[in-house]
């Protein structure tokens, strides 16, 4: 019900925020994967709580079990359950909205949809989930760098201070050279001492995160329905606080007219097909024309925020809503690995149903 994403290559995912552990279950995977324990660990290390002072500074160490699926550092095929124990919940900080419904927040939805929720973190509605997407996102970057596909994500804008460089103008290897994670220095030292203020403020801010994959060749993807790039969006609108999502030239190509917007296509010296331009986003027609994929993802403000808030209690009566815990308040530098996950999850799905349709 909602907690399973694939076709081919699926992933379930478990657990709630202060349980005992949450996980994922992947299935699809196929044989013979190296199964780098370092590099998924590292991933999870980008996404983990604490990692400077403009994050959560709940101390999560992040680290997962191998549960089957693995042998000898192989995948053999069969499920892959990876599991993450939770070690630093403080439940009685959410003793509080034990009754009480946060702005913005899911309490509300959960609670009419299941008639029951569990409060402490938001539970199951908590971003914490997204651990288990970033160990199996891991895996599938891993499969797919073997293919020759390379993912990035990076911070593009943090409230209205924007990244005024297009991907091509940057080193996509700077992205994890400061905490903020985006690969100018200058623009991220300025987008740190904003987050760092807000947060002194109580508040919380958003922005947006960038995605460019290159590498995929022509040819992944689904008519109609599963269209790569509708998947894509789909994939990233799943993700806690995601509030939009555009691919190739989006909302500013409706100010271009046809004659500007077309990608034109040549041959190159290889005998190649490639566009001259790439208004596109590497997507066409729903399925991939070898091209970079790119597209942008935007993430509203942390909800939770240290100040006091009007709302409502279960029995429907005016309370306030005091802030208080642990939380971050920009979500995006902890995000940038979610997203990466997201991408490497869908394209992985895509290249093995393309490989089952040339069967």
């Amino acid at each position: 019900m909602g907690s399973t994403y694939g076709k081919v290559f699926k992933i379930s995912t478990f657990g709630e925020s202060h349980g005992r552990a949450i996980g994922v279950v992947i299935d699809g995977c196929p044989s013979g994967i190296t199964f780098d324990e370092n590099f998924i660990q590292n991933e999870l290390d980008r996404r983990k709580p604490g990692q400077s002072r403009i994050t959560t500074q709940r101390k999560e160490a992040d680290s997962f079990e191998v549960m089957s699926g693995v042998f000898e550092g192989k995948t053999t095929g069969t499920p892959i359950a990876l599991v993450i124990f939770n070690e630093d919940q403080r439940s009685k900080d959410y003793g509080h909205i034990a009754d009480k419904f946060r702005p913005s927040h899911a309490d509300f939805t959960y609670s009419t949809k299941y008639g029951v929720r569990d409060y402490r973190g938001g539970g199951r509605s908590s971003a914490r989930e997204t651990a288990a997407r970033v160990a199996a996102g891991a895996l599938a970057k891993l499969a797919l760098k073997s293919l020759g596909v390379e993912i990035y994500s990076y911070v593009s804008q943090v409230g209205k201070l924007r990244l005024e460089k297009d991907y091509h103008e940057v080193d996509l290897q700077q992205i994890d050279d400061n905490a903020v994670r985006c690969p100018d220095q200058e623009v991220a030292q300025q987008m740190f001492d904003y987050i760092d203020q807000v947060r002194k403020n109580g508040d919380s801010v958003g922005g947006v995160i960038t995605g460019v994959i290159k590498g995929v060749p022509a040819g992944w993807g689904e008519p109609v329905f599963d269209k790569l790039h509708a998947e894509l969006g789909k994939a990233m609108l799943s993700i806690n606080a995601v509030k939009g999502f555009e691919y190739g030239s989006g909302f500013e190509g409706v100010s271009l007219h046809g004659s500007e917007h077309n990608d034109a296509f040549y041959t190159d010296e290889t005998g190649k097909v490639h566009t001259r331009t790439n208004h596109s986003g590497g997507i066409q027609g729903g399925i991939s024309n070898g091209e970079d994929i790119y597209f942008k993802v935007a993430f509203k403000p942390v909800a939770t925020i240290m100040t006091d808030q009007e709302s409502v209690n279960e029995a429907g009566e005016a309370v306030i809503v005091s802030g208080k815990g642990r939380h971050d308040p920009c979500v995006l530098p902890r995000a940038v690995p979610i997203v990466d996950a997201m991408s490497a999850i869908v394209l992985m799905d895509f290249y093995l149903r393309a490989r089952l349709n040339k069967i």
